[in-house]
């Protein structure tokens, strides 16, 4: 099969005792375990709300729904976000009526404060911040930035779990944070995500919303002595958006792993930057910023012919992928082209090397050998 960019490793024996647990109790849905992997996200991230949800990208709908209707936002009202990033970022701001502003990134490809600054106009409500790959950028000068002009701060951390900064797991400064919990991301299960507001109405919400507008949900009434409280109040029209015990049992055994699995993928970058160190001038790693201890979720570079690098890899059994391709050559998002270049000319030129648990030192020598043949 070759070396893949992503293959999760999942510990398989755990998992399936977790998961036995549900099919012999009869309570596979909605509930003590996915109470349990709220409760174990908040003791580890430092969090003072957590949701767990099916999917990172209904959490995004979620934080702009709730940001919108609690907040007043009007339809056309305008969300700054990047345009390097996977789509279902931006989707979400569109879900809601909103208009999303792209603002350039900088050197760790995360948004560039600067012109961040320059988009903001009379329309603007929030920024939406991505951690690309895990990294945290200029993260902090945005934060400040939100600050400065009373604007609502979104952290896609779909790339971060587990990331941090001076040691601190960051967000707590955002107004909600989202982590994704998909196939291949550094903490995964099938597919699930996490949502963590910072108000917690707004997370009293989140969880009515999340499960069809429902005050009580059915774990909730089957709890006294296992009575079941048929009566409930339904106070707005939902979404079917909440996680599920089995993939919570998933998410709970690989939580145990991910400080250690970071660590190693933390390694595996180091061995390819020591592998281009003597090749700066035709491989350039896209850095870490700096005091970011970052989850690795990506190793990027920047290279040029980018594409003829990709098929000269594929040709010896190595499948690198692109993170991603400019936002703004996809003609819903059309309108914004030629508003980000740096972003534009980076989206030609970065190519994500395969990094995962089961690659070996040799693996990455082999990777790094070909691209220096290559581009050589």
């Amino acid at each position: 099969m070759g070396i893949q960019l992503f293959k999760p490793t999942f510990r398989v024996d755990e998992c399936l005792n977790e998961i036995r647990e549900c099919l012999e109790l009869g309570w596979t849905g909605l509930g003590f375990k996915t109470v349990e992997m709220e409760e174990k996200w908040k003791q580890y991230t430092g969090a003072g709300n957590a949701h767990f949800l099916n999917s990172a990208t209904v959490g995004l709908h979620l934080a702009f729904k709730i940001l919108k209707q609690e907040c007043a936002w009007q339809d056309g009202d305008e969300v700054i976000s990047t345009p390097i990033t996977f789509v279902s970022t931006n989707h979400a701001v569109m879900y809601e009526n909103l208009k999303v502003k792209f603002a350039d990134v900088d050197q760790y490809l995360c948004l560039d404060p600067e012109d961040v600054e320059k988009k903001i106009t009379d329309k603007t409500r929030a920024v939406l911040f991505v951690g690309l790959g895990g990294n945290t950028g200029q993260y902090y000068k945005i934060v400040d930035l939100c600050k400065k002009y009373n604007l609502k701060l979104i952290l896609d951390a779909a790339h971060m779990s587990g990331s941090r900064v001076n040691g601190e797991i960051p967000g707590k400064d955002a107004d909600v944070v989202v982590y994704s919990f998909q196939a291949v991301k550094n903490l995964p299960t099938a597919d699930s995500g996490m949502i963590c507001f910072k108000e917690k109405a707004y997370d009293e919400i989140c969880r009515k919303l999340a499960w069809l507008g429902i005050n009580k949900d059915t774990f909730a009434r089957s709890r006294d002595k296992g009575a079941y409280k048929w009566k409930y109040d339904v106070e707005y029209i939902g979404y079917k958006y909440h996680g599920n015990s089995v993939i919570a049992s998933m998410g709970l055994v690989q939580l145990k792993y991910l400080d250690m699995d970071n660590s190693y993928r933390r390694q595996l970058s180091a061995w390819y930057n020591e592998s281009f160190k003597d090749y700066s001038d035709k491989i350039k790693p896209v850095p870490v910023a700096e005091n970011c201890e970052s989850s690795r979720h990506l190793y990027i570079i920047e290279v040029e012919n980018r594409d003829e690098l990709l098929l000269a890899l594929n040709e010896c059994e190595i499948y690198p992928g692109v993170h991603y391709r400019d936002n703004t050559e996809y003609d819903m998002y059309a309108y914004a082209k030629g508003t980000c270049p740096n972003a534009h000319r980076l989206s030609e030129r970065v190519l994500s090397l395969p990094l995962h648990l089961q690659m070996t030192k040799d693996d990455v020598d082999f990777v790094a050998g070909n691209v220096i043949k290559y581009v050589r």
